[in-house]
């Protein structure tokens, strides 16, 4: 990118929460999308009753007013799918995902060109190190997200990894030498990068290897509402069988992808509703699937998804067990989840977390007890069993956790000063 300094756009285009920034008189300049807050949720909500778009916590707020419209989330899981190029009627057109994430890059672009009084008609991206682990797959997730970008009206986008931008913005450690970890943990992949941090050298960081997977908070997310909420709608609930005696289990596939937030918004159709019904029909139990029949007909899935963050969020924070409302499916349901649980429940993750620290220690020829600073970015890398897993394997590493939310985007703004 051949360009003039001013005319870059560092935009960090999360799972979960987006944000974007400038690199300005030498500064980080953090743009706010919203009033007070440096990030915005990655959400969209298209309102029949108005035909208006709304982005960020708006969107979030016309969900749960109960607004009539259509309401998206994850949409960075969606890049290098099948699912990026089917149409949908909405709103009277038929689009598909490049036309909604190039809406939502658009409404970025112009926010930050009315703040700042100024064009960009460039932007610099960040991009997890594997959006997905096949790597035909993931090559299609960048070329899908550059065309976003493209139709958001950006002449150019080049990308950068997310981990290499925070090991940029946290070069701040005040140290003279430091091998450090960043442990990346967005709302839809795990980055792990190890990089090397000497101020006095011509390159003051030096990322020596980088490993990720398709694994983030949204997967945290979607683990608690299947173990926790989905039986409440008939998950593993017992069915008798049309033909023969005995009975048949529900079919796991129609919970999970009701706790999916990128496939929630194609579950609210006749053919998902006459299955709910046909289940409930066969039930030996029907309550939980009466509860089923009503999140599929007053399109409740989002709402269960939203609570299972913020359940999430208060359980890791809890000392002992935390209470979830769930009037949203049947007044007076209410179930209690205890850090114990959670902790149950994120085994897999746990152990995966492990695994990718291993492997790209192994990537990097460094030992876990080189590493003298550990750094934390993305909300989800703060949850208890994440920091009980790297407290194990780095006993003796400086911790950094003061940078979460904006670590990527500040390093996105200080790589612009290198175009």
């Amino acid at each position: 990118m051949d360009i003039a300094l001013s005319n870059v756009l560092a935009i960090d285009f999360g799972t979960s929460n987006s944000a974007v920034a400038v690199f300005d008189n030498g500064v980080i300049k953090r743009l706010q999308m919203e009033d007070g807050s440096d990030t915005l949720p990655t959400a969209i909500f298209f309102d029949f009753s108005t035909g208006e778009t709304r982005i960020g916590t708006p969107a979030n707020d016309l969900l749960m007013s109960g607004a009539e419209g259509r309401y998206m989330r994850s949409l960075k899981r969606v890049l290098g799918t099948s699912l990026m190029r089917e149409k949908r009627p909405l709103m009277g057109k038929y689009i598909n995902f490049f036309d909604i994430i190039g809406g939502f890059l658009s409404e970025l672009k112009i926010r930050a060109e009315r703040i700042e009084g100024r064009t960009f008609p460039y932007a610099l991206s960040g991009r997890p190190v594997r959006f997905h682990d096949d790597p035909k797959k993931d090559r299609q997730a960048e070329a899908d997200l550059r065309e976003c970008y493209r139709r958001a009206g950006f002449h150019e986008v080049e990308f950068m990894f997310e981990p290499e931008a925070a090991s940029l913005a946290n070069n701040v450690l005040d140290k003279d030498f430091s091998l450090g970890l960043i442990v990346d943990i967005g709302g839809g992949t795990s980055d792990f990068s190890v990089f090397r941090s000497n101020p006095h050298a011509e390159q003051p960081v030096e990322i020596l290897a980088s490993y990720g997977e398709r694994f983030g908070g949204t997967d945290f997310d979607k683990t608690l509402n299947v173990q926790h909420f989905m039986p409440l709608l008939g998950r593993g609930a017992a069915l008798r069988r049309v033909f023969g005696s005995g009975t048949a289990s529900t079919p796991a596939g129609l919970y999970n992808d009701l706790a999916t937030w990128e496939k929630i918004p194609f579950m609210y159709t006749p053919e998902t509703l006459r299955i709910a019904r046909d289940l409930e029909r066969h039930a030996l139990d029907r309550a939980p699937f009466k509860r089923l029949i009503d999140v599929m007909e007053y399109e409740l899935a989002h709402e269960l998804s939203m609570l299972a963050e913020k359940s999430k969020i208060a359980t890791n924070q809890a000392a002992e067990a935390f209470t979830v409302d769930l009037g949203v499916i049947e007044k007076g349901v209410e179930i209690s989840i205890n850090p114990d649980d959670l902790d149950a429940m994120m085994a897999n993750h746990h152990s995966r977390i492990i695994d990718a620290v291993s492997q790209t220690l192994t990537l990097a020829t460094c030992k876990p007890d080189e590493i003298t600073d550990v750094v934390f970015v993305g909300g989800s890398s703060l949850m208890g069993f994440v920091i009980d897993a790297l407290t194990k394997t780095f006993p003796k590493s400086d911790f950094h956790t003061s940078a979460v939310f904006t670590a990527v985007v500040d390093g996105l703004a200080l790589a612009t000063a290198r175009s």
